[in-house]
């Protein structure tokens, strides 16, 4: 928002046109910048004649999108759901989505206490398969744990697979995470991911184009990965297909000049493929943060001596460290049993036990979850803290 008070006229024209164009819109986006929001939004509403470039047929279907948009009630439904509307010239707005030309974002719906610009100057975006497999679940969460921890913002798209072990990974870290949505932030999806993305909006950003309420399509799926793209340093692909939406972000990446990354795979796995393409490009192998950290980091931050495992337990959040206590120390232990022995959800506890293998704590053997040898040192000469 504007800040107290009435929102002032740009502000109110441009959450007018998120209820007309779609994101990415080049033409719509060049109209904006030639005749300004105010008068884009006036021409609509009065049904004049049709701006540059555009077909009668689709200047019909955008005054009829106009005539049902009401920025003012969106504005109040968005400040009752916690969530913020910054577009260009706002203080928190990032100053690299002006990369994107025409087809910049008209703005951006913000959920969560963060402030973006400033996270955005130290964000990677870390993206990949849905489907992932364990491994692309490992490495993702893997390296976004040790991104926070190094002082990065991950940023994803909240989604199954890579994208929901990313933001795991960095919020088990205690870090930084944001989520970039392709609907409405007030309107999480997919709906599996609700109390992912409500703890990403409490402890993070939950951000998006889409006006409050609206629903997620093949294509804004496309054109969200744009924004991934420009709002980060540097994007890694962890487990990704030829044909995967991944691949879209990466090379947005590289079209913005941005750095782009690939985690290598098995030779013969399929979802690894599209990778070891971008691999064989102008994408850099990295396969831990170190790596990543190295490339888009500040000259002169270069990656650190290489160490074993650091396992403070002082630094989980209290209920992941109660998940961690509820582990017997000699033998693996079921989810449920788990769970009934840290007094939560089975849901919520397996969710922390992937954030606390992750972090090196647990390993997975068979059905059930174990301390692994080296959690199993440090909770022995790791001192519960006062």
């Amino acid at each position: 928002m504007s800040g107290v008070g009435e929102p002032d006229g740009e502000l109110l024209a441009r959450v007018f046109l998120t209820r007309v164009l779609e994101p990415g819109d080049e033409a719509g986006g060049r109209w904006v910048r030639e005749f300004g929001a105010g008068e884009v939004v006036r021409r609509l509403r009065e049904g004049a004649r049709p701006l540059p470039g555009v077909s009668h047929k689709r200047w019909t279907g955008m005054l009829a999108r106009a005539g049902t948009a009401r920025p003012r009630e969106d504005l109040a439904v968005a400040r009752e759901a916690g969530v913020r509307f910054v577009c260009p010239g706002h203080p928190e707005w990032p100053g690299q989505l002006d990369d994107l030309g025409d087809s910049r974002p008209l703005g951006l719906w913000v959920r969560g206490p963060a402030g973006l610009r400033m996270w955005a100057l130290k964000s990677v975006a870390l993206v990949g398969a849905r489907a992932c497999t364990e491994y692309g679940a490992h490495m993702a969460a893997t390296l976004a744990a040790g991104l926070a921890e190094q002082g990065w913002v991950v940023v994803s798209g909240g989604a199954y697979g890579v994208d929901g072990a990313a933001h795991r990974g960095a919020l088990g870290a205690g870090g930084a995470t944001v989520a970039v949505l392709a609907c409405g932030v007030d309107r999480p999806y997919p709906r599996g991911h609700t109390q992912l993305i409500g703890r990403i909006a409490e402890q993070g950003l939950v951000v998006g184009e889409l006006p409050p309420g609206d629903h997620p399509t093949p294509s804004r799926f496309i054109l969200r990965n744009r924004v991934i793209a420009a709002l980060t340093r540097g994007t890694v692909v962890v487990e990704a297909a030829h044909r995967s939406g991944s691949l879209v972000t990466a090379r947005a990446a590289q079209r913005l000049g941005r750095h782009t990354m690939g985690v290598p795979g098995p030779a013969t796995s399929g979802l690894s493929a599209g990778v070891h393409e971008l691999l064989r490009g102008e994408a850099v192998l990295v396969t831990d943060a170190a790596d990543v950290v190295e490339l888009v980091g500040d000259m002169g931050q270069l990656a650190p001596v290489r160490r074993g495992p650091v396992l403070p337990r002082d630094l989980l959040e209290p209920a992941t460290r109660q998940v961690l206590a509820a582990l017997p120390g000699g033998r693996a232990a079921r989810p449920d049993e788990i769970a009934r022995r840290a007094q939560t959800a089975q849901e919520d506890a397996v969710a922390r036990l992937y954030e606390l293998r992750a972090l090196g704590y647990v390993e997975r053997h068979g059905d059930g979850w174990k301390l692994t040898r080296q959690a199993v040192m440090s909770v022995r000469g790791d001192p519960e803290p006062c």
